[in-house]
């Protein structure tokens, strides 16, 4: 069994993140920090977790005693984190904030969207977990990209739940505000963005047209929805192909051909994607979890990667529908 740490704890993916290894049958929690809540219950604060876990928060940092460190950390922190302490060699690293996306000479990790770097992944020592919107847009862009037909701008709207704000209540995610509401924010310059663009370039080298991105806040806890068009000349049938084709080796990603819906992906690390065609436009729907495959099931799915086991293991999770 390969031992875990989390730093940052208290939060909403670090709440995902327990409840998904503390069933994952390679792995054990070691230590679950958090400075805040230190000698508290797991569950004093992950009030989902009563029953299933006896874990304590500490504010002891013992790295050389895991195989693998989570960072649940705010944006900015984890570079902080790793700055000021020692790293232990061969230790494995999955950050969960923007820190490391931007894949650079000066680190080593890994952009770790396993439908575009499963191989890199797997060999790699750290991994930059994407970002929720990210994620469900590339889903929805990248197998254009790949056979080269991102040739025009695109559009897109995509709205979040609130989880994707954090824990912590803020003037636009406590409920009576976010209840029977629906906003605008950051347009066309969401911080996403960045990485989005450099995946597709990545794929497609001459990228070089502009994605029109709107995000919303939802008046729902979870998920992301996300609507893209551009112009395209093939076929419904023939765009159809190209998603089966470049998502046939990948075990959450999943083309259907009926209309598709938020709660089918709920508590699950799935990515759907249903496509439409209207005279030129090549319309994209995707819809994943924004705490599971936007998150901390994405990061275990990585964490899977890197150790070579089932890429599926302790990520049984089953959606809502109804």
């Amino acid at each position: 069994m390969k031992k875990v740490g989390i730093i940052g704890g208290a939060g909403y993916t670090a709440g995902e993140l327990i409840r998904i290894l503390i069933n994952h049958p390679e792995v054990v929690i070691h230590f679950v920090h958090s400075n805040s809540n230190a000698g508290n219950k797991i569950y004093t604060v992950h009030s989902g977790l009563i029953g299933d876990t006896e874990l304590v928060f500490t504010d002891q940092l013992p790295l050389n005693e895991i195989d693998v460190l989570f960072f649940c950390t705010a944006h900015g922190d984890t570079k902080k984190f790793i700055d000021a302490h020692p790293i232990p060699k061969g230790l494995k690293l999955i950050d969960l904030s923007t820190d490391y996306r931007k894949e650079s000479a000066e680190h080593e990790f890994v952009y770790g969207l396993p439908e575009l770097n499963k191989i890199r992944i797997q060999k790699a020592e750290r991994v930059a977990n994407p970002g929720c919107f990210a994620t469900a847009i590339q889903l929805a862009l990248l197998p254009l990209a790949k056979a080269q037909l991102l040739k025009k701008e695109v559009h897109i709207n995509a709205v979040t739940g609130s989880t994707g704000a954090g824990q912590k209540p803020t003037e636009t995610s406590h409920f009576s505000w976010r209840n029977d509401n629906l906003s605008v924010y950051k347009a066309f310059e969401h911080q996403h963005l960045a990485e989005i663009s450099r995946s597709i370039k990545q794929l497609q080298t001459d990228f070089s047209a502009d994605i029109n991105f709107i995000p919303l806040r939802g008046n729902f806890s979870r998920g992301i929805f996300v609507t893209a068009y551009t112009d395209c000349d093939l076929s419904l049938e023939e765009a159809k192909k190209l998603y089966r084709n470049f998502y046939a080796d990948a075990c959450f990603t999943f083309v259907t051909d009926k209309n598709i819906d938020l709660k089918q992906v709920v508590n699950t690390n799935k990515g759907l994607l249903y496509l439409e065609k209207h005279g030129n436009k090549l319309l994209i729907i995707s819809v994943v979890d924004n705490l599971l495959k936007g998150a901390s099931g994405q990061a275990v799915q990585n964490m899977n990667l890197l150790f070579g086991w089932d890429e599926k293991a302790g990520l049984n999770l089953k959606s809502i529908a109804f």
